[in-house]
């Protein structure tokens, strides 16, 4: 079906919880692995993914974006290499999206990529054309978008008034990305004190995955005590290093500021 080319799931993760909810939901998707990229940038996870030499297609999925119909992204696979497009996914503007970004751009809750074509002419060098940094992976899409095929998927939102609902081409369901994972492990209180808009985000995120393991008739995966002692120790593993990543970071964002105000 996939003319033997290897087919890997990817995922940037930070929280296994979330991860371990997400993946159980990738039964019936055709692969031939599964990655968990932790601790990556928002644009070293796909230069990860491009070192990958043991795989031809990457089904990027956030693990806060919930599969609702496998044969859909099976299908979508077979579609990318029927007709050369080396990038499918959502615009990151419009209708379904709590956002305004480029819509050139596909937004990485969900992406297939074909990492033959994308490697095929990939140089980092080149990304420095590409002076938009709406979000760190903007250079990489953009330049995508200049050089090879993309497909463009719809998309609407979700009655819980955040998430978006994502179609393929024949109007199936593909996922529902949830949003704000970033927020899922972090105390309430603590939130509202970085984002105060955004601190009940833990109970909306776990009814929606409710939602997309009712639809497809699966149990949810529970977890027992030793299993959220390892959630914990993941977490904290996670947290350890992200802080100092974060900062280490601040003096190219200041600099991008400035660069921009003037």
């Amino acid at each position: 079906m996939t003319e033997g080319c290897k087919v890997k799931i990817f995922t940037r993760s930070f929280d296994l919880r979330l991860y371990n909810q997400a993946s159980g939901l990738w039964e019936g998707i055709e692969c031939d692995g599964r990655v968990r990229l932790t601790d990556k940038s928002a644009d070293g996870y796909f230069y990860a993914m491009l070192r990958e030499q043991d795989c031809d297609i990457a089904i990027n999925i956030d693990e806060d974006a919930f599969v609702c119909n496998p044969d859909a992204v099976n299908d979508l696979v077979r579609l990318m290499i029927a007709e050369g497009y080396a990038n499918i996914g959502c615009a990151d503007a419009g209708e379904g999206l709590p956002r305004n970004g480029n819509p050139k751009v596909t937004n990485p809750f969900f992406n297939i990529l074909d990492l033959r074509q994308i490697r095929s002419k990939f140089d980092r060098c080149a990304l420095k054309a590409y002076d938009e940094h709406y979000e760190p992976y903007y250079p990489f899409f953009l330049w995508m978008a200049d050089n090879f095929r993309t497909l463009y998927l719809s998309a609407t939102g979700h009655p819980d008034g955040t998430t978006t609902v994502l179609f393929d081409p024949q109007g199936r369901t593909i996922c529902k990305h949830s949003w704000y994972a970033r927020f899922y492990s972090m105390p309430g209180f603590v939130v509202r004190r970085i984002q105060k808009d955004q601190g009940m985000q833990k109970g909306r995120i776990d009814s929606l995955i409710s939602e997309v393991y009712a639809e497809r008739g699966l149990q949810r995966p529970g977890s027992g005590w030793a299993q959220r002692c390892r959630f914990a120790a993941d977490r904290t593993l996670r947290w350890i290093i992200k802080v100092p990543q974060r900062i280490s970071r601040w003096p190219s964002k200041l600099m991008r500021k400035m660069k921009k105000s003037r």
